[in-house]
């Protein structure tokens, strides 16, 4: 008898959670941490293409994580230029398209054209999408897709699906499966709207340490989930 199919969700989230308890117990700088995730993101864009997933949305930078001190930002911005400008080639290779969630005014202006490039360079690819939420907040985009649809005068009232054609991800199915690694065990103002039925996955192991084991682990769990959307 063959063996079942495995059901692989076709959109799956990340929380990308614990790059500085990592540098920390290493007894590394911080951002040797971060440096760290960004190696392991681009493994894991890899391993979930060639497991047949077709949309990854990755929590890069919140609104909320400007707050951190003005020398961690500024190592976080040096680090996603380089990851963009780097690995745009290793992405375009994995026929990976990119987009960029989030308000991007708040983004150093050598850092915004790195990733207007990057997202034309990838913009024909089809083979797997790549959601990078940079400066974003959940709150702060369901408040924006209501301003917007207030601003152009509609006639009608304002419904669930016209609030989805105005947030960031238009026209993307939503997650069908959100992975937080570090241990904790919420949403932290990421993708509140999307994830209303997502099946949510958390695990103990730092985002440095996510590797293929891990990957499978949380995929496996998936598999065994019956969705029923609430009925």
């Amino acid at each position: 008898m063959s063996k079942a199919k495995p059901n692989i969700p076709h959109h799956v989230a990340f929380i990308m959670d614990g790059n500085r308890r990592w540098a920390r117990a290493k007894g590394v700088p911080t951002i040797e941490g971060h440096r760290e995730g960004s190696l392991r993101l681009e493994k894991v864009i890899d391993q979930c293409g060639h497991r047949g997933v077709k949309i990854i949305t990755v929590y890069a930078f919140s609104s909320e994580n400007r707050n951190r001190s003005p020398e961690e930002i500024k190592g976080l911005m040096k680090l996603l230029g380089y990851f963009i400008r780097k690995k745009r080639k290793k992405l375009h290779k994995l026929g990976c398209s990119l987009q960029i969630l989030g308000d991007p005014s708040y983004l150093p202006e050598d850092l915004r054209k790195e990733v207007n490039d990057a997202v034309e360079l990838l913009k024909d690819n089809n083979k797997i999408h790549l959601n990078v939420a940079l400066n974003y907040g959940a709150r702060e985009e369901i408040a924006r897709a209501v301003e917007q649809i207030i601003s152009s005068d509609t006639s009608g009232k304002i419904t669930p699906k016209l609030i989805e054609r105005n947030l960031y991800t238009a026209g993307q199915p939503d997650p069908d499966l959100l992975i937080r690694t570090g241990g904790e065990r919420r949403l932290s103002n990421f993708l509140l709207w999307q994830v209303s039925y997502s099946e949510l996955y958390f695990t103990d192991a730092l985002w440095p340490d996510f590797d293929e084991k891990e990957l499978d682990k949380a995929l496996g769990d998936y598999n065994e989930r019956q969705r029923r959307f609430g009925k």
